[in-house]
């Protein structure tokens, strides 16, 4: 991963889990009583979809070490952008009510959307070259 290193992809991965975590429990224990029904379901699904894509930005890194190719750095940087403009959308939405910030709920959906197909791409793309899964040898 030349763009974005490996080690800092799985480290700003168990950062958003940890924070979803933390909004997980901020939404049932504190926004349970202040929000009603519509929002805090908005709330939860952001706190969901960032779980799911920190996740995702976890394992990344060792298709990357499998498939070693560019492109893997592209699905970490749509993950982070898809979890910036959903999740981040949808919180403040929930949190303030201010309505138009849900005009950017779609694009970090589709940049997630994106995120999974070059995933999807990169891993068939490398399943149909020839040798793709031999071990390289070793030099001496």
């Amino acid at each position: 991963m030349p763009i974005m290193e490996n080690s800092r992809v799985v480290c700003l991965g168990a950062a958003f889990a940890g924070l979803a975590v933390a909004g997980g429990a901020f939404g049932a224990h504190f926004l349970k009583p202040i929000l009603d029904s519509a929002m805090l379901a908005v709330f939860e699904t952001a706190v969901r979809y960032q779980m799911y894509h920190a996740l995702a930005l976890c394992i990344v890194p060792s298709i990357d070490k499998q498939h070693r190719n560019p492109s893997m750095a592209l699905v970490g940087w749509l993950f982070t952008a898809g979890i910036v403009l959903f999740s981040g959308s949808l919180y403040v939405l929930s949190l303030t009510g201010i309505r138009w910030v849900g005009a950017l709920t779609p694009f970090g959906g589709v940049a997630f959307i994106a995120g999974w197909v070059v995933l999807a791409w990169t891993v068939a793309r490398r399943r149909h070259e020839p040798n793709a899964y031999k071990e390289p040898s070793a030099s001496r």
